[in-house]
């Protein structure tokens, strides 16, 4: 829930709104709408999130002028799935997009409506710029997707340096792409990214648009600028101190887009989102602490992420949000935002439109229950309560309000709340498709192991 902020400072948001009201007047009144997402950031790793060793100050800034969500989550471990589910809403695994890295020929099902789609028909313009990762085949293309413009990749991870011999050898699904002409850059790509979005706003900073910025950091490969890497030097860990310096970049970048809409005096007018994909990877020197897990599996450290929203004519600056969110409401959210009706969209909506509870009309937690499932790994939330499945293995239960790390497994001492839970997540997967792929055994045996080895109390937060 909201901890809302005094009553001075109420008073003096008031002052400001009525300052602005009469440029406010001559303008478009729908909001802008910018989503930014990073790849594999861990749960701690912003200073707004409670780290000390990596800075990211603009991203901070966000969540100071705005709303930071403790409980949010997206609906996935994992890259591919997880994004589906951001651009349709909707569970995923409804549409067969369980597995991470669609194989040649698969990707999002074309039948699903995307935000770019239902924002288009609001006379949205729309744009990605960065990691696209739903499918590299043309049917499956951004601008066949319900996107005006795209700057980025088709597929999920490349060099952040221009490569001609290898991610941006001609057809290669990791080019960088203009639309669907592949485009040479120059510089760090994480800084190309950012400017881009930058000429992006320049040039529809006249009409309501929404911007899907996705970056690739800090995804693996382990990449940094040198001067970015001296900032970091204090970091005595070598993947740390690189980790440190790809987030400093995005930061900057960030930073470049809070500018451009300053400039312009689009800030008070734009909805800001900026979250991650999933938990941090075990490869990128990322940390998800307090949490336990990481990505690809459905510990808290997997699924739970930062979660940001600025939208300064609706939201008090510096709110805490304590409800169970899901990255599927940003999709619902938007729409209500750009003056339409979530439920006219073509298909059911699973996320929730949160503008009655970031603003203060509702006192609830928008979601009371959360699924997940990917494969061989299930997990529901009830509340506090969490259930966990691992194929062949069994099931594991926690209550995050007492055990936040999900050190103690309470299944042997709760039977009755874990058969309870168990049916409520069985039911639900019974309603979801087959999965349209699989992946390599090898992911199962990696994950699944790790799930065990957390669950049995050996494996460390």
């Amino acid at each position: 829930m909201p901890r809302r902020p005094t009553f001075l400072m109420i008073g003096l948001l008031i002052i400001g709104l009525a300052s602005c009201h009469l440029a406010a007047d001559t303008r478009e009144s729908r909001p802008n709408i910018i989503l930014i997402l990073a790849d594999d950031l861990g749960y701690h790793d912003l200073g707004c999130q409670g780290a000390t060793d990596i800075q990211s100050p603009h991203i901070d800034a966000i969540a100071a002028a705005g709303m930071r969500f403790t409980d949010a989550h997206v609906s996935a471990s994992v890259c591919s799935p997880s994004r589906a589910g951001l651009l349709t809403g909707r569970y995923q695994q409804r549409f067969g997009h369980e597995a991470n890295t669609p194989p040649h020929g698969k990707g999002m099902d074309p039948a699903e409506s995307t935000i770019g789609d239902a924002l288009q028909k609001l006379g949205y313009h729309t744009a990605i710029i960065g990691k696209w990762h739903v499918g590299s085949e043309m049917i499956h293309h951004p601008i066949r997707r319900g996107f005006n413009y795209f700057y980025g990749l088709r597929e999920g991870s490349r060099s952040y340096w221009y490569e001609p011999q290898k991610n941006d050898r001609p057809g290669s699904p990791h080019a960088i792409e203009e639309g669907t002409k592949n485009v040479k850059f120059d510089g760090y790509l994480t800084d190309v990214f950012g400017d881009q979005a930058v000429a992006y706003i320049e040039r529809q900073k006249n009409k309501p648009f929404f911007l899907f910025l996705s970056f690739t950091a800090p995804h693996t490969p382990m990449h940094a600028k040198d001067e970015d890497l001296k900032r970091f030097a204090h970091i005595p860990d070598k993947r740390r101190r690189t980790y440190a310096a790809m987030i400093w970049a995005m930061d900057r970048a960030v930073g470049k887009v809070m500018g451009a809409l300053k400039k312009h005096e689009l800030a008070d007018n734009t909805v800001i989102w900026f979250l991650s994909d999933n938990g941090g990877a075990t490869n990128n020197g990322s940390l998800n602490t307090p949490l336990a897990g990481h990505k690809g599996i459905k510990f808290e450290g997997g699924l739970r992420v930062p979660f940001l929203m600025q939208w300064k004519e609706k939201i008090f600056p510096g709110t805490i949000f304590d409800g169970l969110v899901c990255a599927l409401d940003i999709f619902p959210t938007c729409i209500a935002a750009a003056g339409g009706d979530p439920a006219q969209n073509p298909l059911p909506l699973d996320g929730v439109d949160l503008t009655p509870f970031v603003t203060g009309k509702k006192s609830s937690s928008p979601h009371d229950k959360l699924y997940w499932h990917k494969l061989w790994f299930s997990a529901g939330r009830a509340g506090p309560w969490k259930i966990i499945y691992v194929q062949d293995y069994g099931y594991a239960l926690y209550n995050l309000e007492n055990d936040l790390p999900e050190a103690h497994n309470l299944a042997s001492t709760h039977p009755a709340k874990l058969e309870l839970l168990k049916q409520d997540l069985n039911a639900w997967k019974a309603q979801m498709s087959e999965p349209l792929w699989d992946e390599p055994i090898r992911w199962f045996h990696t994950h699944s192991r790790n799930h065990i080895r957390i669950i049995e109390g050996v494996g460390k937060p």
